[in-house]
């Protein structure tokens, strides 16, 4: 009687009989956070482009959701889209991966994706608006603004009551005001950023700033991310773009909590018509529900698209594009793999782009440790036979 062991070692299989450096597709298909390729769903991109450019162009909110079933490459539309935006220095960018219990958690995401650093930033930049408005100084950056006051150029006791007050004309938020500049104090700047966040900080913490309220809940939530929105479009931004993943676990909230996030999400929309562009990516019978029992909320949206399952073109399309991005020959197409073996590839994914990517690195990598040559339909039958089996 023999007993089965585990094999298990760090060397890496040769792909270089391939062509190629190393297996370009993913293990696990779960999209990277700046994904580099995007391939088929033309009439998707003209949408979202449409949606995208019309507020860059003309300040105007513009709205978006995307539909797919699972798998079918939602996250990945949501995240390549974002990649493209955040590259512009005129939009803050924000993606929130599912929107949780209610409002308040997707302005918590929403916040967090930002970063400390980065809303730490915006106050500097609020700050060196005020003092060219009001003193000789010229500071351009928030690095400059710093500086002006560590070297005490700049008095923070004479500075900061004229910043609130500008800030809280602009965003009609007196605590919001208070805890972005307070955002610049080593003292206190951990509290702010937890008032910021919805994580709720102790009545003495919120004494020392002068903050009355309490951020925790869909209506201040609201109220803040309107504030914040503001104070980006007074320091000279376009807009700000909020991308919401997986839109629909609300239906997995009761009635009253449904009904309240999609009426938090319609009062923001209603409350800035220009400079906010969100884009949703939902399973499209959740979509349908919301459409037909929701009507206030869903026409604030006003356009929809659906992904649909990739074409044989597409498949090939895709795969070609992974694959150059680890050829080691500067060959092109989609060598190894025979056009015959994507097509029932097509055929055992159904256009299916998650699966389509999974089922080609499995077959990759089965093909390295047999010594393939090439990839053809009969192999990659046995394949996955025997890989399943």
């Amino acid at each position: 009687m023999t007993e089965d062991t585990f094999t298990i070692t760090d060397e890496q299989r040769d792909y270089s009989q391939f062509g190629l450096e190393e297996n370009p597709f993913p293990y696990s298909p779960v999209p990277d956070d700046d994904p580099a390729l995007y391939c088929g769903q033309e009439h998707a991109t003209r949408a979202i482009s449409n949606t995208v450019s019309t507020m860059l162009s003309t300040g105007k909110s513009k709205h978006l959701v995307i539909t797919a079933k699972y798998g079918n490459g939602k996250s990945h539309t949501l995240k390549y889209t974002r990649s493209l935006v955040r590259d512009r220095e005129d939009v803050i960018v924000g993606y929130v991966a599912q929107p949780g219990e209610g409002f308040r958690d997707i302005y918590h995401e929403f916040v967090y994706d930002l970063g400390f650093d980065r809303v730490q930033e915006l106050a500097y930049k609020y700050l060196a608006q005020v003092v060219r408005d009001t003193t000789d100084y010229n500071p351009m950056s928030a690095n400059a603004m710093e500086h002006l006051i560590d070297d005490g150029e700049v008095l923070l006791s004479e500075l900061v009551p004229e910043a609130i007050q500008r800030l809280n004309d602009v965003t009609k938020f007196a605590d919001f005001a208070r805890a972005i500049v307070h955002m610049i104090y080593e003292d206190t700047n951990l509290y702010a950023w937890q008032w910021l966040t919805t994580e709720g900080i102790r009545y003495e913490q919120r004494k020392e700033m002068e903050i009355h309220s309490a951020l925790d809940d869909d209506t201040t939530s609201v109220r803040a991310f309107t504030a914040l929105k503001n104070l980006l479009l007074a320091l000279g931004y376009t807009g700000v773009f909020v991308f919401v993943d997986e839109f629909e676990s609300v239906a997995r909230l009761s009635p009253k909590d449904e009904q309240a996030t999609l009426n938090s999400i319609r009062h923001l929309m209603d409350q800035n018509s220009h400079g906010l562009c969100m884009l949703f990516g939902s399973a499209p019978e959740v979509w349908q529900d919301v459409m037909s029992e929701y009507h206030a909320f869903s026409e604030r949206i006003g356009q929809e698209v659906a992904l649909r399952p990739l074409t044989d073109e597409h498949i090939q399309e895709l795969v070609s594009s992974y694959l150059t991005t680890a050829r080691i020959n500067g060959a092109e197409g989609i060598k190894p793999f025979e056009k015959e073996c994507l097509e029932l590839i097509h055929q055992r994914s159904q256009g299916n782009v998650r699966q389509v990517l999974s089922l080609c690195s499995r077959v990759l990598d089965a093909a390295v440790d047999d010594g393939r040559e090439s990839v053809n339909a009969e192999y990659v039958q046995e394949a996955l036979e025997g890989i399943s089996g």
